[in-house]
């Protein structure tokens, strides 16, 4: 029974950073108290100005797309939303998202794809993984706070892709990768998949 359980265990591992502990734990409030984040998000409404939000965190202001639009979907929708398990943190995923803000940070690109077109599926099978797998990335967030909220709120993103991985019911795995950019200073990439190798 030990050796069955090596594998799994060795697969599974705490985020490198602070940082990177910290949008675990957030997103896993997000993921089991929808409404209760949607009671953080009414808190930061408040801080809107037409399309400029200043908060005690970027009180020189930040500008948004769609203002308080978004935020208001994103309140509905949490309101609507069921909670769904917790994330585990995934060693290998977490590498692989790590190995793709190491290649794009220096350079200051963005975007899902490696400069050698590696998209996610790629670079996780390239660190022994599967295929199964969505990737988000936040440009410029420093806190873990302000990452998942940009992710649910997902400002200009008409599908919003980003707030549908994050509540994907069959995603129970996260590697979360943070690192230094050269344009926004810091970025974040989340590997999420249903199986801690991002297999099948």
């Amino acid at each position: 029974m030990l050796a069955a359980l090596l594998p799994l265990a060795a697969t599974l591992a705490a985020p490198e950073s602070a940082l990177e502990r910290e949008i675990v734990t957030e997103l896993n409030f997000a993921r089991q108290h929808p409404r209760d984040y949607a009671g953080r998000l009414r808190e930061y409404r408040r801080y809107f100005r037409g399309k400029i939000v200043q908060y005690p965190a970027k009180p020189e202001g930040l500008r948004t797309a769609e203002g308080v639009a978004a935020v208001d979907e994103a309140i509905a929708f949490l309101e609507r939303q069921p909670p769904v398990p917790p994330l585990s943190p995934a060693r290998l995923l977490a590498q692989a998202a790590g190995a793709h803000v190491a290649e794009q940070g220096p350079r200051g690109a963005t975007g899902h794809f490696s400069k050698n077109g590696d998209d996610p599926r790629d670079r996780v099978r390239r660190h022994g993984g599967g295929d199964y797998v969505a990737e988000t990335i936040t440009y410029g967030p420093p806190s873990a706070v302000e990452v998942v909220r940009q992710l649910i709120v997902d400002d200009d993103v008409p599908n919003r892709g980003h707030r549908r991985t994050v509540f994907a019911a069959e995603m129970r795995f996260v590697g979360i990768g943070c690192g230094p950019h050269k344009t926004y200073r810091v970025m974040c990439v989340a590997e999420f998949a249903r199986k801690p190798d991002g297999r099948r």
